[in-house]
């Protein structure tokens, strides 16, 4: 990051953050407010989701997001999705209308245009901020009923192999939400994949670990079984 893009991005973490605020005062369920959220980072080019998703290997962008609601284990993702401007709005419809956890590739992009989705081309906008990217984007929220909820989006690893799925749409590895913990990770989405991050995370608080103890635990084990990747760069 330049100086002046981080301070641009750490505007944006503030707006998304007051829009989630913003959801949970009116009395919004956490689920509402972390979808909210991650809409607003989607729709700022300067992150790597949505509007601002890189492109993949054959120039194109393919992108992967999911929900997850604590209280009661309901999640819903989309992966490889194209042509959608929020893609985390999309997950959400599979969680509440589907009896899909995860839908991918061009059945993903059909399900959003049946739901009403208009088409969107995010390489459009994305254009004029070559260069400017930060990472994945989440959100975590615990509303006035005590329920909790995760969101996160991605536009996944530049110059991916087209179909490439990483962490961020699988309940687990880089989503999790349940009634104790909600995790919205961030990293190499394959090492993220196979330890199954977010869940470890919050199993570890459930055990009693304060959270950030809990996600420390974690990064740390995930080095030693990993030492060659660098992937310690996660939110909780």
């Amino acid at each position: 990051w330049r100086a002046s893009d981080r301070t641009l991005a750490v505007a944006g973490v503030a707006r998304a953050a007051a829009v989630g605020w913003g959801v949970l005062a009116s009395g919004g369920s956490a689920l509402a407010a972390v979808v909210d959220a991650v809409v607003c980072l989607e729709d700022d080019p300067l992150f790597n989701a949505g509007t601002g998703s890189v492109l993949n290997a054959h120039g194109e962008v393919e992108m992967d997001a999911s929900v997850m609601a604590g209280d009661t284990l309901a999640a819903g993702g989309v992966a490889c999705i194209q042509r959608v401007r929020n893609p985390v709005r999309v997950a959400r419809h599979v969680l509440e209308t589907t009896d899909c956890v995860l839908l991918a590739g061009a059945a993903a992009t059909a399900f959003a245009r049946e739901q009403g989705f208009e088409d969107y081309d995010p390489g459009r906008p994305r254009a004029a901020h070559a260069g400017r990217r930060g990472g994945t984007v989440g959100a975590v929220a615990l509303d006035d009923a005590g329920h909790l909820a995760a969101a996160t989006s991605t536009g996944g690893r530049e110059g991916k192999r087209r179909g490439r799925v990483g962490d961020a749409p699988i309940p687990g590895a880089g989503n999790y939400a349940d009634a104790v913990a909600a995790v919205s990770a961030t990293g190499w989405g394959e090492q993220m994949l196979r330890y199954v991050t977010a869940k470890d995370v919050a199993a570890r608080v459930a055990r009693g670990a304060e959270p950030q103890r809990a996600l420390r635990e974690a990064l740390d084990d995930m080095a030693r079984r990993y030492a060659w990747c660098d992937l310690l760069v996660c939110r909780s």
